[in-house]
């Protein structure tokens, strides 16, 4: 035991090293997810087949304008849409593409707690990868 808690200063770094990277990669997972498009109703912002990364918890702040992911009141399959208006406890949600868009205008607005967090970046398809734009 003594022999451990001798051990040269480099060793204290790489194991302080190596337990915030099992933190960091603990709330990586926790707070971030992979989600696949399947519809059109987000076109040209998000487009079938584009794999996003979603953020939730906190920093994960809902704001008008922000792509997020929620829950279809429905029957609770994941919908990525836009922000329209976030008041009161509730988010009213729509797709940039209002014809194919299944939406608020439908459903009508949502319990901030169906929102599962705010798409961050487009990690797929190659071509198109990046942060999305704000606004349609």
């Amino acid at each position: 035991m003594m022999g451990f808690l001798n051990r040269s200063p480099l060793c204290s770094v790489v194991v302080t090293a190596a337990a915030g990277a099992c933190v960091l990669v603990g709330w990586c997972l926790r707070h971030f997810r992979r989600v696949q498009v399947s519809g059109t109703s987000m076109v040209p912002t998000v487009e079938p087949g584009d794999r996003l990364l979603v953020v939730s918890g906190w920093p994960c702040r809902v704001r008008a304008g922000d792509v997020v992911v929620l829950g279809d009141p429905r029957d609770a399959r994941p919908l990525v849409k836009r922000v329209v208006r976030s008041q009161g406890g509730q988010v009213e949600v729509s797709g940039d593409n209002p014809a194919a868009s299944t939406d608020s205008r439908h459903f009508g607005a949502v319990p901030i707690g169906m929102v599962g967090g705010r798409v961050v970046y487009r990690y797929w398809p190659p071509e198109r990868v990046g942060r999305l734009p704000c606004r349609p």
